[in-house]
Parts: C-alpha cells; sequence; structure tokens
C-alpha cells in the first residue's frame, strides 16, 4: 500500500493526534509500513529522541504505535512557548541518515534549518 492520509480538524484539542496514533496502530498491524509526520507543532511537552533531539509527545506515541523510535524527522520544528509573545524553535540542525524518515528526507530540497535563540 502506498499514498498518504492527511488528519484535519478545526481547532486545537479536537483530536486529532489520538486519531492519528489509532490510525498508525491499526495499519501497523495491518502490516502497513507507516510513519507519522507533523510539520511544526506547538506544544510544551517534548520527547528527546535516541539522537538527542525533541519532537512533540503526541508523535513519540504516534511513532510507537507504528512500532518505531520516535526520529526529528517526523516532528522537524518544535514551538516551545516560553512566556507571554516568547516562543523557543527548536529544529535540527541536519537531516536524518537512516530510519524510515531518511529516505523521505532527502527528497526535500530545503536549506539547513537552524535553532533559533530563546
Amino acid at each position: 500500500m502506498k499514498g498518504a492520509l492527511l488528519v484535519c480538524g478545526t481547532h486545537s484539542d479536537a483530536g486529532k493526534s489520538l486519531l492519528t496514533a489509532g490510525i498508525c496502530r491499526w495499519l501497523h498491524r495491518q502490516g502497513v509500513s507507516v510513519a507519522p509526520f507533523k510539520a511544526q507543532n506547538m506544544a510544551l511537552n517534548s520527547v528527546v529522541t535516541l539522537d538527542g533531539g525533541e519532537i512533540g509527545r503526541a508523535q513519540a506515541v504516534q511513532a510507537a504505535a507504528c512500532g518505531l523510535e520516535p526520529e526529528i524527522a517526523m516532528n522537524p520544528i518544535l514551538i516551545k512557548p516560553s512566556g507571554e509573545r516568547h516562543s523557543q524553535v527548536v529544529a535540527p540542525t541536519s537531516t536524518p541518515t537512516r530510519g524510515p524518515m531518511a529516505s523521505a528526507s532527502a527528497s526535500c530540497a530545503r536549506s539547513s534549518p537552524a535553532r533559533s535563540p530563546t
């Protein structure tokens, strides 16, 4: 099976992340190779990946539902609120070289993002 699925909602806290985790788990159990992706996420709660990066907790749960280790490429831009009208942007300094997201990242033509100051 090839293709992509986009889960959309009209507002925050609509259940998109939980629904996505459920779909990921169901597809994984059906033998489909699946991986979560959320281009950017604003969240206070994050998970540290094996390579020392950070991704949103919801994407880490989705990765577990897929039977995968969380990777930065699953949530490359993490925005962490740090005060009124202030946020910390956490972005990778390089693209992954192994794992399920490496081939997808290699095919993306993009500049190398850098970590923004707090």
